[in-house]
Parts: structure tokens; C-alpha cells; sequence
């Protein structure tokens, strides 16, 4: 059985015929998880008719070698609220989120972990946190079930670090039991492993973030998916992300920053070398500091040309699209035909 929602990357898509609008879209990414398709989804299915809400849940099988697609195949057979993405080739798990969410139809998201170590019954829990005016509510699996130092320790390092650079406050980014309202959502693109920063995202455009401890169970049956590489991965998509907040906008800030150390580096090593000349220390053929001079003073001069070319393309990039760099909450006594606004520079 396949839907109409087909594009590169995907194999098929199975959707029900017709659903009104749910109220909830819970989004789950699966990779090789054949043994936990049916335990997940009885469960899943069991916590969210106790809800008394209408609901939706959208399985994303990324690729999966095993018999993945088949599960979530019969499932979807005997429910019509289960959805099924196909993706042809394993894309990763913030690709899986991100076709999830596109594709989801409700009012709040809960996205969650496909191996049943995130509980369903949690997700009552985050939407009463919605309901109490947040609108990101993230899991803190503060009594984490899996290894110290291959899991566990590594992810410490790395919640503190995001902490601090991103200003967002919260104990365990790499939870992926959350809740979203909907339109937090609506102009996040996700790339890398940048499923986790969401909540970033969502503070720095206003959304009020928030977070609860939430039960972690041990895994009952495959394999973790997920290494010690996988930290180096989502520091280097943090600066990203920084660089993004902060500069996207204003690129010459950093490569002019990065381009005047450079040049002034170059400057000292001058001097010193002219210094040893002088005094009858040592000659220029002597010491390397002619040659880190050049080099300080070519990198300099790259990256202000760098910096230079970047701010043309943010500014195609904005005026092309006619898009601009803020966003607005609310306007007051806005006129029915308002005068064109200025272009923004």
C-alpha cells in the first residue's frame, strides 16, 4: 500500500485515506528496531487513547535492513493512525525528525526514540506543561539507563557545553522526548545532528522553553545505534548553530575579526624579525619568522576577502527571497494596505 507522498529519498508512504486535523502528532525515527515495533506501538497507542485527544503517530523507517518496514506495515493495517515513511537509504536520525515533522498535521509534536527506552506514558506529563503556557517542554533522562562512559559521560560534557555557549539551560539536549507546539516549528530546518538543538532555536525566537525529568528504561532488545563520535559530531553542528544565531546577518564579523588577528599576528612577526636583524641576533634566513609574516598576512587578506564575498551572498540570499532578518510578534493598528516597507540592509 503506498500514499501520494513520494519524493527522492523515500520508498513509500502509507497514510490514512481520510483523518480531521489531529490534535497531537507524536513523530518516531526507526532504524533497524524490528523486535521493538509492536511492544512500542501497543504501548504508544495504549497511553494515547487515555488522553481523550485525537492523535496521529508518524513512524519513520530510515532505511532500515531488517524486517522494520514490514512491523510498522501490519501495524498500519489494523490502525489508521499510524503513518509510515519509507525512507530508500539510511539518511540519519535528524533527517527521519525532520521529514516527521513535515509531515505531521497536529497542534503539538512529540517527537520520541523508536527503541522503548523513552516512556509513552511521559507524554502526558509534557502536555500538561503545555497546557501550563510553555511552548517547548524537553525530557531530562536524569536516571539515564545506559553506560557511564560510553553513554552517559561524554553526554554530560556535552549538555554543559551546548549550555553554555547557546544560553539555553538545560540538562540533557540529547532526549528526544519532547513537545512542541506547532508553530515553534514552522521555520526550523534541521540538518546534521541538529535535532537536539530545536530548543534552541525555538528560545532564541521567543518561544518559552522548559523542562522535566522523564522516566529512561534500559533497551530490551537490538543495538544502540550511537557512538563516542557521535559528540565530536553534534559540537561541530553547535558551532553551526552559534555562528548561525549570531552572524548569520553580519559574516564579516567574523571572518574581518578572524582576518585583523591574522594581519596583526603578521605584524608582530615582522617586527620581531626586524628586531633580530637590528641588534645583530640572528638573520632573517635564521629564524621562521619571515615566513609566518607571509603566511599570517596571506590568511588575513583571504579572510577579509572571504568576509567580503559572504556578506554578498547574505544579501542576495535576503533580497532575492524578500526576506527579512527579524521577526515580528504582533502589530497594532496595522493598516489594511500598508505602504511598502523599506528595504532592509
Amino acid at each position: 500500500m503506498t500514499g501520494p507522498f513520494d519524493c527522492s529519498g523515500y520508498a513509500a508512504v502509507l497514510s490514512p485515506d481520510s483523518m480531521d486535523r489531529p490534535q497531537i502528532s507524536v513523530v518516531i525515527p526507526l532504524f533497524n528496531e524490528e523486535d521493538n515495533v509492536q511492544a512500542l506501538l501497543d504501548e504508544l497507542f495504549s497511553e494515547l487513547e487515555r488522553l481523550g485527544r485525537t492523535f496521529e503517530v508518524i513512524c519513520i523507517d530510515d532505511g532500515s535492513r531488517d524486517g522494520t518496514f514490514n512491523e510498522l506495515s501490519h501495524y498500519a493495517e489494523r490502525r489508521k493512525e499510524l503513518r509510515v515513511i519509507r525512507f530508500r537509504l539510511n539518511f540519519g536520525q535528524t533527517a527521519a525528525m525532520s521529514a516527521g515533522i513535515e509531515a505531521a498535521r497536529g497542534d503539538v509534536i512529540v517527537p520520541m526514540d523508536g527503541d522503548l527506552q523513552n516512556d509513552p506514558a511521559d507524554i502526558a506529563k509534557l502536555l500538561a506543561q503545555l497546557d501550563a503556557g510553555f511552548d517547548v517542554v524537553s525530557g531530562w533522562r536524569r536516571d539515564r539507563q545506559d553506560r557511564e562512559f560510553g553513554r552517559k559521560f561524554p553526554s554530560r560534557v556535552a549538555n554543559r557545553v551546548i549550555s553554555t555557549i547557546s544560553g539555553v539551560r538545560l540538562h540533557d539536549y540529547g532526549c528526544s522526548l519532547k513537545a512542541y507546539r506547532r508553530d515553534v516549528l514552522r521555520d526550523v530546518k534541521l540538518y546534521g545532528e541538529m535535532h537536539r538543538f530545536i530548543p534552541i532555536y525555538a528560545s532564541w525566537q521567543g518561544a518559552r522553553v522548559t523542562e522535566m525529568v522523564v522516566n529512561h528504561r534500559a533497551r530490551r532488545a537490538g543495538v544502540s545505534k550511537y557512538g563516542f563520535s557521535r559528540t565530536f559530531k553534534v559540537l561541530l553542528d553547535l558551532m553551526v548553530v552559534k555562528f548561525l544565531a549570531s552572524y548569520a546577518t553580519k559574516p564579516i564579523y567574523v571572518f574581518g575579526g578572524f582576518g585583523f588577528l591574522s594581519l596583526g599576528l603578521a605584524c608582530a612577526a615582522f617586527v620581531w624579525a626586524l628586531y633580530y636583524k637590528l641588534t645583530g641576533q640572528k638573520a632573517f634566513v635564521e629564524t621562521p619568522l619571515p615566513l609566518l609574516t607571509v603566511m599570517f598576512t596571506l590568511v588575513g587578506a583571504l579572510s577579509l576577502l572571504m568576509g567580503l564575498l559572504a556578506e554578498l551572498v547574505i544579501r542576495t540570499y535576503y533580497e532575492s527571497q524578500n526576506k527579512r532578518p527579524y521577526l515580528v510578534a504582533e502589530e497594532l493598528n496595522r493598516p489594511p494596505a500598508s505602504l511598502p516597507r523599506a528595504a532592509v540592509r
